[in-house]
């Protein structure tokens, strides 16, 4: 692995050096809300059953006024928005600002949601959200590519009202005996460039089993096609 992985960063070494020198994020952030506007549609055809299943429950949460406020950590393009009920009030955020008209072109295409506010900001960092503001959180494709893991979900519980919900479906490590591993950390290098820091050997399940949740309902799912090194996922959602 560490042979095939030097290879990677060899071929990989001008994308590198603009990295250093603080030149690829800059452009490469502007350039991946184009590139995601059309991978996660494709990606939400995959999962559109598993999808809707997941978000079925999301009225089960609404709070005792009756409304039902989601707060969505890396917005991005608004993929998930269809699955969302009717009257949901949104609070979204995104570290990247140039995710704003996409997400603006979701919201004129699902207006059964009402936005009540938009936020640049990362995962790690939500000061802006006040403690218990949401009676659910919702993270899809975002734990891979966060800095720090655990203090994003610590976010999480923070801005989660007592008895509110995390739902979550992302692309995890596979088992550390297979070959999907295998290629996973060889091609680890590589993806983190052009899939904005994403990591593809999280083990996100071990962190999500290790915070203060009071109930944590998950299960491992494959996404066709089963021999891509993202294809391993978690999904499920966690109870405050």
């Amino acid at each position: 692995v560490t042979f095939l992985q030097r290879c990677v960063q060899l071929l990989l070494l001008p994308i590198h050096v603009l990295a250093c020198l603080g030149l690829w994020d800059s452009s490469y952030k502007k350039v991946f809300p184009h590139i995601m506007s059309k991978v996660a549609s494709m990606y939400n055809r995959k999962v559109y059953k598993q999808k809707q299943e997941l978000f079925s429950n999301l009225r089960q949460f609404t709070s005792p006024s009756g409304q039902l406020t989601l707060l969505e950590i890396g917005t991005g393009t608004g993929t998930n928005f269809q699955f969302y009920p009717p009257g949901c009030r949104l609070i979204c955020t995104d570290p990247n600002p140039n995710f704003r008209k996409f997400l603006l072109k979701s919201l004129s295409e699902n207006q059964h949601l009402k936005l009540e506010r938009s936020v640049v900001a990362s995962g790690e960092d939500l000061h802006q959200i006040p403690d218990g503001a949401a009676d659910v959180v919702v993270c899809t494709l975002v734990l891979c590519s966060v800095t720090d893991v655990p203090r994003v979900l610590r976010e999480v519980l923070r801005v989660l009202r007592l008895g509110g919900a995390f739902y979550f479906l992302e692309h995890v490590a596979a088992d550390h005996s297979s070959w999907t591993y295998f290629w996973q950390k060889v091609c680890d290098p590589a993806w983190k460039y052009f899939g904005d820091g994403c990591s593809l050997s999280r083990e996100t399940q071990e962190e999500l089993e290790k915070m203060n949740f009071s109930e944590l309902n998950l299960r491992r799912i494959h996404v066709t096609p089963y021999w891509i090194p993202t294809s391993p996922h978690i999904i499920g959602y966690a109870v405050k």
